[in-house]
């Protein structure tokens, strides 16, 4: 029996007490209190512990973009996965302050993506409202699993869904959201939503048992594979559309053809995918057009309750707070941006704000949002048919005791009050005006990475001039050549295959190099190197030949995302790739790839594993990821493009 006479009242122990209520009484301070400590809390003095911790990883400030490295301590080598396997559980316990060191080491070498010198993809850091409402949710665990696990902190995803809608134009009273595992995390439900819809209610309990269609842009997200895989779709049931070689956008009049020959067939398709903002090149697709073809097929009133309708799932998490440009006056510019960038901002205002047409939109605030990770919503314009389509039983254990119980309907039933908390203090904090200022901000910086650093280097050349979103990609070629004539040779003349594939070499050897230099911790050309990256396969090349192959454009990307990005940094930017550019001319070779970590068994074996392709169909269904996951174009898409180009010709004559 357990003797109550250990036990104080303010829950410490007598000194004759047992060891495992000794060690369960010390433990107490390794927790929060339920109770108020006044001015002094030992729980805040810790986290600022911690933070002074990661504080002291970072380089010391410097008046020059490259005079400090963009990682974190002093270690860049990493990362160091050679002993993980040998990790054992202590038999005692360890100090909460030992913990919170090795806890922060663990960050070394890590990007510091605040750091002005680091932009390999959409990765922002973090805004400091974000970062603390969504470590509140640490201190006492929020599940919004329902409301009475959640309490008022279930509002921020309910007040955050509203905010999107009124942004998106879906009336507040009709539409939701649900915050989940990322983006692809929406997808998933986007498809899954799609499906019952298409397919009805049986389809849930009998299993997909229709090869129901998804129908996909070329340079949509890889996940697309994902999700018709882990729905039971299977890969071969997804269905590539062409994409405009121009705009890179869906190619409107290649949908319309494979979905009137779908709908001659009698075949379902549970979803057409709009990309509204592709990761390369921006490509919005034209959903409005999308829209108006499946009234025109499958009118509402032949479908009332969705059954055999395809829905449109718009994969917005890059392009949605664009959206926050509604309302702006773009006459009077308030906010004062140059004139070329105001016209670039509308126009990606007016084809994002074409979002509405979507029964479903995916929004990432990791990524566009400057939230923590990983904070995404996928919101639907009828919650009230959402919740319909996938409500199941309850549970037995868990009551419904409040008005709102999305546990009942979700496919996750522990859901971190984390994600919709940094959401809702992003939009609280940021506004209208947040929002505006640093999306113009990016492209005023684009602009003049563009306009007056690489249009004044005749090595290199912008090859995404037209595109309005957050990277610029760019060619560099070696000293002497005249960057723009020989990238028109490359794009056109299929006699220059051969040089084409040279210089695609060169752009990877430069961005290995730049790694290198940047893992070795090491001053070159007088600073630190950029952590950046590059694409293989930006877009096929543009030959007249149909029977002859095309190549791939090759590209070093650059994504300003941080507000610590100034013009000086771009011009060290291109400065220093153009040392590492020199580097190689001088006979310096990078080292390959070393797949850094040195992952023990079991985790190396994945080199081993072929991962599964399916058979494509003429259609560019199923594929490898393998080529596709930079850029949104992969070799299988060769095919594709030789049809567009076709159609192109057939059009012309």
């Amino acid at each position: 029996m357990v003797s109550k006479r250990f036990w104080k009242k303010d829950g410490s122990v007598e000194a004759d007490a047992p060891r495992w209520a000794n060690l369960r009484a010390q433990m107490r301070s390794a927790f929060p209190t339920y109770y108020s400590t006044g001015s002094s809390d030992p729980f805040a003095d810790l986290v600022g512990q911690a933070i002074s911790y990661l504080n002291r990883l970072k380089p010391p400030q410097s008046t020059e973009p490259g005079g400090n490295p963009g990682y974190l301590g002093n270690d860049p080598s990493g990362p160091h996965y050679g002993k993980v396997t040998e990790a054992r559980l202590g038999e005692n316990m360890a100090s909460i302050a030992d913990v919170l060191q090795d806890a922060a080491d663990l960050f070394k070498g890590m990007p510091n993506w605040n750091h002005p010198l680091v932009m390999p993809n959409v990765i922002p850091p973090a805004n400091t409202a974000a970062i603390i409402s969504a470590m509140m949710t640490n201190v006492f665990s929020p599940n919004i699993i329902e409301g009475e696990y959640s309490w008022d902190v279930e509002r921020t995803e309910m007040e955050t869904s509203a905010m999107l809608a009124d942004l998106i134009g879906w009336p507040t009273e009709e539409a939701g959201g649900l915050f989940t595992f990322g983006g692809s995390g929406c997808y998933f439900y986007g498809i899954k939503y799609a499906l019952t819809s298409c397919l009805g209610m049986d389809s849930r309990c009998d299993g997909i048992r229709t090869d129901a269609k998804v129908l996909v842009s070329q340079q949509g997200h890889y996940c697309k594979q994902n999700s018709t895989d882990w729905t039971g779709l299977g890969m071969e049931n997804y269905i590539e559309i062409d994409t405009d070689d121009t705009t890179n956008a869906m190619d409107f009049d290649h949908l319309e053809e494979v979905v009137r020959e779908l709908y001659a067939a009698g075949t379902p398709i549970a979803a057409i995918v709009c990309t509204m903002g592709t990761t390369d090149a921006f490509a919005i697709d034209p959903i409005d057009k999308v829209r108006e073809l499946v009234d025109e097929l499958y009118p509402i009133e032949k479908h009332p309750d969705g059954v055999g309708r395809p829905m449109i799932y718009a994969d917005a998490v890059i392009g949605w707070s664009w959206l926050t440009f509604k309302g702006y006056n773009f006459e009077e510019n308030p906010l004062g941006f140059e004139p070329d960038v105001l016209k670039d901002i509308q126009k990606n205002y007016n084809a994002i704000k074409k979002v509405i047409h979507a029964d479903a939109i995916g929004c990432d605030f990791h990524k566009t949002g400057w939230a923590t990770y990983n904070c995404s919503v996928i919101m639907v314009r009828s919650l009230h048919k959402f919740q319909e389509l996938l409500s199941r039983p309850g549970s037995a254990y868990l009551q419904a005791r409040t008005c709102y119980n999305p546990g009942l309907y979700t496919l996750e039933v522990s859901r971190s009050g984390s994600y919709s908390m940094a959401a809702w203090a992003t939009l609280k904090f940021m506004g209208y005006e947040g929002f505006r200022s640093i999306l113009g901000g990016i492209l005023e910086i684009q602009q003049y990475l563009r306009h007056e650093v690489i249009a004044n280097e005749k090595t290199v050349v912008c090859v995404n001039a037209a595109d309005r979103g957050f990277v610029t990609l760019f060619r560099v070629y070696k000293k002497g050549v005249n960057a723009k004539k020989q990238y028109e040779r490359e794009l056109n003349d299929p006699n220059a295959r051969e040089e084409l594939e040279a210089n695609n070499q060169l752009q990877q050897d430069i961005a290995d190099m730049l790694w290198q230099w940047y893992r070795d911790g090491q001053l070159h050309g007088g600073s630190y190197a950029p952590y950046i990256s590059y694409t293989s396969g930006f877009r096929p090349t543009d030959y007249d030949n149909d029977e002859v192959e095309p190549g791939f454009i090759y590209a070093i990307k650059a994504f300003p995302m941080n507000v610590n990005i100034t013009p000086e940094v771009m011009d060290e930017l291109i400065r220093l790739v153009l040392v590492a550019r020199d580097a190689l001319e001088d006979g310096v070779e990078p080292q390959p790839n070393d797949d850094a970590g040195s992952c023990p068994l079991p985790y190396s074996d994945f080199s081993n594993i072929t991962p599964l392709e399916c058979a494509s169909d003429e259609e560019g269904a199923g594929g490898s990821t393998s080529d596709n996951l930079l850029s949104g174009i992969g070799r299988q898409s060769l095919k594709a493009w030789k049809r567009f180009k076709q159609r192109l010709r057939k059009k012309s004559q």
